[in-house]
């Protein structure tokens, strides 16, 4: 498959090609770089930033995800950040995506009334809402606070809605050259 160079780039903060914590199964999961809700007490502010950060062609991302998929038999991918709705064509990567079997759940500080049709389309979970300081959720993992909601925008997911609801926190911690904590 090739691609053209003025076809989408994204501006990606971080890649964890294999993770349990980010969603049901193993998954790869991209923070993007740039957010412009700015929640208060926001877990992720070092990727609020619009600044670039990590260009990445459409291709670049594909084979990346492509790589996970081989290498770590991967179920589907989680889109967080910053903001990924921020990121244009991200629907032309989800489709992508789902041309590989993969499952796509997608963290959103906006409202899925604000969402384009085409994105809500592409992906398989939305889990959307500002974090709100004030509402910090302790049933439920990886959503902050209790006004977010989960759509299921396909049945992918509707069988794992449990998988958000534990009263302890989990993490990865990744240490290599680096170290790396993801989760809640």
């Amino acid at each position: 498959m090739s691609y053209h160079s003025s076809l989408p780039k994204f501006n990606i903060a971080y890649i964890k090609l294999a993770t349990k914590i980010e969603g049901p199964f193993t998954r790869t999961c991209i923070w993007f770089q740039g957010c412009n809700i700015k929640c208060p007490g926001c877990a992720n502010v070092d990727l609020q930033s619009l600044e670039p950060r990590n260009i990445v062609t459409l291709e670049g991302l594909l084979n990346i995800v492509k790589e996970a998929k081989e290498k770590y038999d991967i179920e589907g991918v989680t889109l967080s950040g910053g903001e990924p709705t921020l990121q244009k064509e991200l629907h032309v990567f989800n489709q992508e995506i789902r041309k590989m079997g993969l499952g796509i759940i997608m963290f959103t500080g906006k409202n899925i009334k604000e969402l384009d049709d085409d994105l809500i389309e592409s992906v398989d979970l939305i889990i959307d809402g500002p974090f709100i300081e004030s509402k910090l959720d302790e049933k439920r993992i990886l959503l902050g606070s209790t006004n977010k909601k989960l759509h299921f925008i396909t049945d992918r997911y509707a069988k794992h809605k449990d998988y958000f609801i534990n009263e302890v926190s989990i993490n990865e911690i990744t240490v290599e050259d680096y170290i790396f904590i993801n989760g809640d």
